[in-house]
């Protein structure tokens, strides 16, 4: 069964970590501004600000930022500052790590992907969402924001939106795992494999559409949809056109179109302003009819 961590209480500490790219140190400072006036205490890791090429550290300070606070047990969250790319230089030896013994909310999104993924393999819940640089630019009351809170105090909200033409009906229940496709493909067959009766959600950034596509025909010819009880497509932003399909999404359609289970197309989810929070690793309910989409929590 998943392992939910502890809701998080006023005066907990939040420790904000940079596993992968450099981040501006102006964003955290707002980010932990924000969450010390909504009462908690944040520590900013030592090598959260740092910069070595184009990661925020090494390798081994990286690993050492995310073993301290994942072991400290008066850290009761962690929150990434962003993503990038790097977080799979850490999986192995954060893999070392009794992860159970004091299970916290850990909440990132894209590279972070991989993260959640180590988290996931241990049966713990973790949150994709937006990180420390969106606390930054935006208010906590707008929805992504809030709802992420309202996640960290204990809350099984439910994510809701508009049916799609593209949509396939139905209704499905399993482990709600997934993220950014790029990502997931790098950890097929590895102990973070995420498709095994799955319900798994995917979204990417900056990839071209025939990379995407080779993606998929990949996982396709491997029979990793097989093995799904769902999927969910998020959002897929910053690509040029191509001249095989409308969109991304008409590419990802035809792909998908003969797989015998519900299919979500446009949830809000991704490199996007309106990046709501998922529970990693929770088993879910996906419901896709004619009157909208849900993912609920059981």
């Amino acid at each position: 069964m998943p392992v939910y961590p502890a809701p998080l209480r006023k005066g907990d500490t939040i420790a904000i970590v940079s596993p992968a790219s450099i981040i501006d140190p102006t964003l955290v400072t707002r980010a932990s501004a924000t969450l010390s006036l909504l009462g908690y205490n944040v520590r900013v890791m030592p090598h959260a600000l740092g910069a070595s090429g184009s990661y925020s550290g090494s390798a081994a300070e990286r690993l050492d930022d995310l073993t301290a606070a994942l072991t400290d047990k008066e850290v009761r969250a962690i929150l990434c500052s962003r993503g990038g790319y790097g977080c799979v230089h850490l999986l192995a030896r954060l893999a070392e790590l009794d992860l159970n013994a004091d299970p916290k909310w850990f909440v990132g999104f894209s590279d972070v992907s991989a993260l959640h993924a180590l988290m996931a393999s241990r049966d713990i819940v973790s949150i994709h969402g937006s990180m420390a640089k969106a606390l930054a630019l935006y208010p906590h009351s707008t929805p992504f924001n809030a709802m992420l809170l309202s996640m960290l105090r204990g809350k099984r909200q439910p994510l809701q939106f508009a049916a799609q033409a593209y949509n396939r009906n139905g209704v499905a229940e399993g482990r709600l795992l997934g993220g950014n496709l790029a990502v997931l493909q790098a950890l097929v067959s590895t102990p973070y494999d995420l498709f095994d009766e799955a319900i798994l959600f995917m979204e990417d950034v900056a990839e071209p559409i025939y990379k995407i596509e080779r993606i998929l025909y990949q996982l396709k010819l491997a029979g990793r949809f097989e093995r799904l009880r769902g999927l969910v497509i998020g959002q897929f932003t910053l690509y040029d056109s191509d001249r095989n399909f409308n969109d991304m999404y008409d590419m990802i359609r035809q792909i998908t179109s003969g797989l015998d289970m519900p299919v979500a197309f446009n949830a809000p989810i991704g490199h996007i302003r309106e990046n709501m929070p998922l529970l990693h690793g929770a088993v879910a309910r996906l419901a896709v009819g004619d009157a909208g989409v849900s993912i609920s929590y059981l």
